[in-house]
């Protein structure tokens, strides 16, 4: 960032990156079975693990309450009809309920993030000092395993199911800015979309699947099983990528000569060599880096709001079963990750076929991505109990959301790579 001055900004606002020289002419590794594809697919394997873990409390929660209390409190019934009479289990579940109230419901499903927040800023600082591969591996193990806990933590009592879910998000805090970080050094400037939209479609992909198998999981066997095979998918995880992942291309040894002098020839003009500094003035002044961080903070507003309170609207608004739940509530999200790979594509197909400039693709893309599902998300307020028209305009609010992983999301990696 220190070196990035004004020239260069106006530079790459005309051109897309790379086709400034003839000096900067690459010839590209192909993508097949190459480390750096390796990598997209093993993270987002890894935000798979990272956005299960975090959302199948939201699905669990509905099965952890005792229905009894719920209903002398007026909680349990529907404001719409029920959708048909509510299937029945076949197993008789021994797993305990609560009698938390909805305040106390409050907490545990928002706890995680006051955790999360406060890893970020420090994931980013400890990525760039003592690598972003142990640090992402770490962050989603030590989640996996206060997962694992997580039934024996609410037999306690809620105060130590709110504890472990913070301690959940201090863990998740460091894996997007370890990412980042990771990117950095592996991700060729016109593969960047696709690179990235790959990796992070982990994160729809986990919410999409997690949410459904979270109810056939309660459904069948009881809330406890959901923690304990989730948890278990995210010790797996860790021990691929402690085997499989390196920080850069130059100390990976099984990546081809091919491959790793077209990332760091890509890369070489984007990537400084200072001796550690970090230029915070330039950071906190800088006004594209602030319309990033608004522009993060409005979508992951509604994104999360939606993440976390999605199947409880589904239950108590629109009266769906738990086993009806899950399913209808992964649809947004499934639409949020065919968009973000199509977008990908599409973003990097503009700026590398039709030589469209980086910045007017990131603006037209997080325009569509934030506009579209603002307006759906809007009528979906106005649906009533129409649960038709309420789970289309859901789904089409967050399909277009992901249109937005290939503007904002990755736009700071344009201006400031290192």
């Amino acid at each position: 960032m220190e070196s990035y001055d004004a020239d260069t900004e106006r530079d790459e606002v005309q051109t897309p990156l790379l086709h400034g020289g003839n000096e900067d002419k690459v010839h590209a590794a192909p993508s097949c079975c190459s480390s750096r594809y390796s990598l997209a697919f093993l993270s987002c394997y890894g935000f798979f693990v990272v956005y299960a873990l975090r959302v199948n409390l939201s699905v669990a929660m509905v099965d952890m309450l005792n229905s009894s209390h719920q209903i002398d409190n007026n909680h349990s019934s529907s404001v719409c009809p029920a959708r048909g009479s509510p299937p029945q289990s076949i197993n008789n579940h021994a797993a305990s309920v609560y009698n938390w109230d909805i305040q106390t419901q409050g907490w545990i499903l928002g706890s995680f993030f006051y955790g999360y927040i406060f890893t970020q800023i420090p994931g980013g600082y400890m990525a760039r000092r003592f690598g972003p591969k142990w640090l992402m591996g770490f962050g989603v193990l030590g989640t996996a395993v206060f997962t694992l806990l997580t039934p024996v933590a609410a037999d306690l009592g809620a105060g130590y199911l709110i504890v472990v879910r913070v301690i959940e998000g201090i863990g998740e805090g460091v894996t997007f800015p370890a990412m980042f970080t990771m990117w950095a050094a592996w991700a060729p400037p016109l593969e960047r979309s696709r690179l990235l939209t790959i990796s992070f479609m982990g994160s729809q992909l986990g919410t999409v699947i997690s949410l459904p198998v979270s109810g056939v999981i309660c459904f069948y066997l009881s809330w406890p099983y959901v923690f304990y095979l989730f948890g278990a998918v995210g010790v797996l995880w860790f021990f691929l990528w402690a085997c499989l992942i390196y920080d850069t291309p130059n100390s990976h040894p099984r990546i081809s000569e091919q491959e790793r002098v077209y990332i760091n020839t890509s890369l070489k003009n984007e990537l400084s060599s200072s001796d550690g500094h970090v230029p915070w003035r330039a950071i906190a002044t800088s006004m594209p880096l602030w319309a990033i961080v608004a522009a993060h903070f409005s979508y992951n507003w509604t994104f999360y709001t939606l993440l976390t309170l999605l199947p409880t609207y589904m239950n108590e608004i629109l009266g769906f079963s738990i086993k009806q739940n899950g399913v209808l509530s992964a649809l947004p999200y499934l639409g949020c990750a065919v968009m973000a790979v199509i977008s990908g594509q599409v973003a990097d197909y503009l700026r590398e076929k039709w030589l469209y400039p980086t910045v007017t693709v990131r603006k037209a893309i997080t325009l569509i991505g934030m506009v579209g599902p603002a307006v759906f998300l809007v009528a979906t307020g106005y649906t009533g109990c129409n649960y038709v028209a309420a789970l289309a305009f859901l789904t089409i609010s967050s399909s277009l959301g992901g249109v937005s992983s290939s503007g904002f999301s990755i736009n700071h990696l344009d201006i400031a790579p290192s």
